[in-house]
C-alpha cells in the first residue's frame, strides 16, 4: 500500500526511512500519471518489506517537487539513506523501477 505522502510527513517517511523508499509525484489531471498509478500499486505490494512506496500531489505540495527539481510527472525518486538515488521521468517499465531496489 502506498503512503500518502505531503510536507508534514516526508522527511519523517522519506528522508528519515531506514529502507528505501520511492516517491511518485504524481496530479490527479495527468494522463501519464494515471497510467503509471497501477504499476505503482503493485510496486508497493512487490517490495513490501523490502521498500516503501509513497505518492505525493504536486499541486497540493509544490514545495517539495520544486526542491527535488520535479519539472514534469510522473517523475518517481528512489532515496536510499535520506538522499536520491535514482529519478525516473515519464512512464517507465516497472521492471527498471525493481532493478533499482
Amino acid at each position: 500500500m502506498e503512503i500518502e505522502l505531503n510536507s508534514e510527513n516526508f522527511e519523517k517517511e522519506v528522508l528519515n526511512s531506514e529502507k528505501p523508499v520511492m516517491v511518485d509525484f504524481f496530479a490527479d489531471w495527468c494522463g501519464p500519471c494515471k497510467m503509471m498509478a497501477p504499476i505503482v500499486e503493485e510496486l508497493a505490494t512487490e517490495l513490501y518489506g523490502k521498500a516503501k512506496v509513497g505518492k505525493i500531489n504536486v499541486d497540493e505540495n509544490s514545495d517539495i517537487a520544486v526542491e527535488y527539481n520535479v519539472m514534469s510527472i510522473p517523475t518517481m525518486i528512489i532515496f536510499k539513506n535520506g538522499n536520491t538515488s535514482k529519478t525516473f521521468i515519464g512512464v517507465t517499465d516497472k521492471s527498471e523501477i525493481i532493478a533499482e531496489f
